[in-house]
């Protein structure tokens, strides 16, 4: 049985991590679980500390995952699989917690995933030991933010207006006029879409897109409303434009995605 849960982020680093998240699974022997990841503008950090997934290019080809690292943004999709049982501890981040804590754009990682030793060296090996032999998940908990901590310590300018932009569209579930909300930040358009992309990892218009998107398959479960409801409530102009973001963005016809049956999607029926 799949179970999937999360533990809210200390305060010190509340404004940067969304949460932390787990997720487990007891496979039985002779079974498999694929998973898929789906367009983001959140940033994830990962570990693997059970079983490690093989991302799936086609249906018969596959290569090994990292056992962990950071995601950065994503536009895409992604599959992976796995035959064994599996844990994974993460952190849910916004795109400009990159930039604070690793000290590259956002814009530089966007749509790639990278190993920690590659961004820290010894400290990231180290940082990856620790969390392996941690006795539970609170305590990857705590390691992960007292490493975040420090990193953050080092390094305390001024918070960028388009920090707040960047919220404005989450919480508007990517509503937003962008020349209103750069007029807003005192920003000509262009100044705030060069600004925007390296804290948010993409352009405002396609950062807008992927939060509505988010904000749809947040209705997941919901069985009382119809795909033509499900689109105008996201903001979406008819069922079409609302059906090509679905499948850009998952892979999936949302039809198929809300049926419950859709693969990869087990995890939040837990």
């Amino acid at each position: 049985m799949i179970k999937y849960y999360t533990i809210p982020s200390p305060k010190s680093l509340s404004s940067y991590i969304r949460f932390f998240w787990i997720l487990e699974c007891d496979l039985p022997v002779g079974e498999s679980y694929i998973h898929r990841t789906m367009a983001d503008g959140c940033a994830e950090i990962f570990f693997h500390y059970k079983g490690v997934f093989d991302e799936l290019i086609t249906d018969d080809k596959f290569e090994k995952s990292i056992t962990s690292g950071i995601s950065g943004p994503s536009q895409k999709f992604n599959r992976f699989g796995i035959n064994e049982s599996f844990g994974m501890f993460g952190a849910y981040l916004y795109p400009f917690a990159i930039p604070k804590f690793f000290g590259v754009p956002a814009n530089d990682i966007s749509n790639q995933t990278t190993d920690f030793a590659s961004l820290f060296g010894n400290d990231g090996r180290y940082l990856k030991e620790q969390m392996m032999l941690a006795k539970d998940n609170q305590q990857r908990a705590e390691i992960l933010s007292s490493f975040l901590e420090k990193r953050l310590s080092k390094d305390l300018p001024a918070v960028p207006a388009v920090f707040s932009s960047i919220h404005d569209i989450i919480q508007s579930r990517g509503l937003v006029n962008i020349e209103t909300l750069a007029n807003q930040y005192f920003l000509s358009t262009r100044q705030f879409e060069r600004k925007f992309k390296q804290f948010a990892g993409f352009s405002p218009k396609l950062y807008s897109r992927i939060t509505r998107f988010q904000a749809a398959i947040c209705q997941y479960g919901n069985l009382n409303k119809s795909m033509t409801e499900l689109a105008y409530d996201c903001g979406y102009y008819d069922q079409s434009h609302f059906i090509h973001d679905f499948k850009e963005f998952s892979g999936h016809h949302p039809s198929k995605y809300f049926s419950g049956k859709a693969e990869g999607t087990a995890w939040k029926d837990s």
